[in-house]
């Protein structure tokens, strides 16, 4: 891109009383008249937060970048956005995932920013930037935070998330004690770094390396490995050359380029949530996703990695077998070529000459791990939008399932009777939980993989059909059916659903069907009426009001495609 014709011009480049004003209270944090020389001024979104833990060590990572962008002749300007911290934020950060895809984009477009870098980390971090700064597009490049180093507890590899919901079993089956669950904390999360599983935030790291987003290789390297360091140093050398080649994002994110994305989460046992962060990704540029498109490319796919929660390895051991290129490489032609990633280059080339080194982690596509391994997408009278489940996480005997219903209306309802002596269910049961969608929690809380009753677990029992239209962590596992479209809350046949009617789970069929006749479901919708709004004002009120369902990706109905960088007025 030409000097005269970069954004930052229009704040930098004028001998007038703006231009005055732009570049003399910037000078108050020192920087030199070569600053303002129409050199590429490059934002570095940051998303670090002690809130945050996956992201805190990214305010020392934002340095190394501004160094990068500095070498090659960029003038770097960090900003905040608000951080959403998984492990601490209440009720879900789904809740405010679109919230932080405005703060982006309105913080790009309202800056004298030519080109951006996005750190991320934590799961929603990564999807609400990018679709902040989609609707902007401008060049964009991102740099993960990286994964934890493996956990190591009692001479075991333990990874974080996955290890929550095994102690969270234990305890209720008398396996693990309270002083057990004290000594693991520390010995999971042993690292700076998101979790080190195969699970949202792994997921969103690939699926955007997948994607063209970042330099080749980065998902995988650990938050604290210094090559982490060096690719966060190269990101600022290579945004800087970004802008001058003019290379925006909607270059990079093509149709093509969302296609191998899915089949790259599909090849790597992927998080169900990349569904709905991809979707609502690809409407702030106009391109329709569709569940079903997930189905169709990436359902019959093979799971080439043996990563947790579907395998035995952590994200480290990935990293050092030789990271997503690998697998790049492993899908070779089922790939498209064409697309180009953010070093000019497609995905393909660039993992051309990726090498194995450790195929216990990563199998080639003619061994894999699981054969159709891929995330499948579910149709029937109980889910006329949708549903998906992940195979690769459920018990094979589960995938055909019949049984009958043991329904809780609410969260409340289901922590108030799950482990009651008295409660009516057994290992055939499917457990149905209403009331945890977009709408309905409010903010689609990851409750989907419900845990087990006690007294089923102490008898041995280790998973259920679990149906919700509701989400699950990424690092969870279980025959969850999940994202049930629409849900509960607006109205949708998961409302109807009452104790004992009998369900029908075919996974093979991509098929969920609830056993009761049109008549009898019509007089179940005429009696039916919907739950009292859990918000008057504010920011929830306004996503209740506004957000899409799962299968439009969650996003706000008035935030899809995007406005653009252009702005209109001055600011006097």
């Amino acid at each position: 891109m030409e000097e005269n014709t970069r954004r930052s011009k229009e704040w930098f480049g004028h001998a007038d009383k703006m231009g005055f004003v732009h570049r003399s209270w910037l000078r108050n944090q020192g920087h030199p008249d070569h600053m303002f020389d129409g050199r590429p001024v490059i934002g570095i979104c940051n998303t670090w937060s002690d809130l945050t833990p996956c992201n805190a060590h990214l305010r020392d990572f934002a340095q190394i970048v501004k160094r990068g962008v500095y070498e090659a002749g960029g003038f770097p300007l960090e900003f905040p956005v608000m951080s959403l911290g998984e492990t601490i934020m209440k009720p879900s950060t789904m809740m405010w995932r679109n919230l932080v895809s405005m703060d982006v984009e309105e913080s790009i477009r309202a800056n004298p920013l030519d080109g951006i870098v996005l750190l991320t980390g934590c799961d929603k971090t990564t999807p609400s930037t990018l679709m902040g700064a989609c609707s902007v597009d401008l060049p964009t490049l991102v740099v993960p935070g990286g994964p934890m180093l493996n956990g190591k507890w009692r001479g075991k590899d333990v990874g974080s998330g996955t290890l929550t919901w095994q102690l969270g079993e234990g305890l209720k089956d008398g396996s693990i004690s309270p002083a057990d669950v004290y000594e693991a904390e520390s010995c999971m999360s042993r690292s700076a770094g998101h979790c080190m599983t195969m699970g949202t935030a792994s997921s969103m790291a690939s699926t955007v390396e997948a994607l063209g987003l970042t330099l080749p290789g980065a998902a995988a390297i650990p938050a604290v490995d210094a090559r982490k360091r060096v690719l966060a140093h190269l990101s600022g050398n290579r945004i800087v050359e970004m802008v001058r080649e003019n290379l925006k994002i909607s270059d990079v994110l093509t149709r093509e380029a969302f296609e191998n994305a899915i089949m790259v989460n599909a090849a790597i046992g992927g998080s169900t949530n990349v569904m709905i962060h991809l979707t609502a990704i690809a409407g702030r540029l106009g391109i329709k996703l569709e569940i079903d498109d997930f189905d169709r490319i990436g359902s019959r796919l093979p799971m080439l990695t043996n990563l947790m929660p579907a395998g035995e390895f952590l994200m480290e051991d990935f990293y050092y077998a030789g990271g997503l290129p690998v697998v790049i490489r492993e899908l070779g032609e089922r790939l498209h070529a064409g697309t180009v990633s953010v070093n000019g280059k497609s995905i393909v080339e660039n993992s051309r000459e990726a090498v194995c080194y450790d195929r216990r982690v990563v199998a080639t596509f003619a061994d894999p791990v699981k054969e159709e391994a891929g995330i499948v997408v579910l149709r029937g009278n109980l889910c006329p939008d949708g549903a998906v489940i992940k195979p690769s996480a459920a018990s094979p005997e589960l995938l055909r399932h019949t049984g009958a219903a043991v329904v809780f209306e609410t969260i409340e309802d289901y922590h108030a009777r799950i482990d009651a002596d008295d409660l009516e269910i057994d290992a055939d049961s499917v457990m149905v939980l209403k009331g945890v969608g977009p709408v309905g929690y409010p903010g689609m809380p990851e409750v989907g993989n419900m845990d087990l009753p006690a007294k089923l677990l102490k008898q041995g029992v280790k998973d259920m059909v679990r149906i919700s239209d509701g989400r699950m962590s990424g690092t969870a596992y279980g025959a969850a059916v999940l994202h049930v479209a629409p849900e509960s809350a607006i109205g949708g046949p998961l409302a109807l659903v009452k104790n004992g009617d009998l369900i029908t789970l075919d996974v093979p069929a991509r098929s969920l069907h609830l056993h009761v006749d049109d008549e009898e479901l019509a007089r179940r919708r005429a009696a039916w009426s919907p739950p009292p709004p859990v918000a008057q004002r504010g920011y929830v009120k306004l996503f209740i009001e506004h957000v899409e369902q799962a299968d439009q990706g969650c996003d706000f109905d008035f935030l899809r495609g995007g406005s653009g960088a252009e702005i209109k007025r001055d600011l006097h």
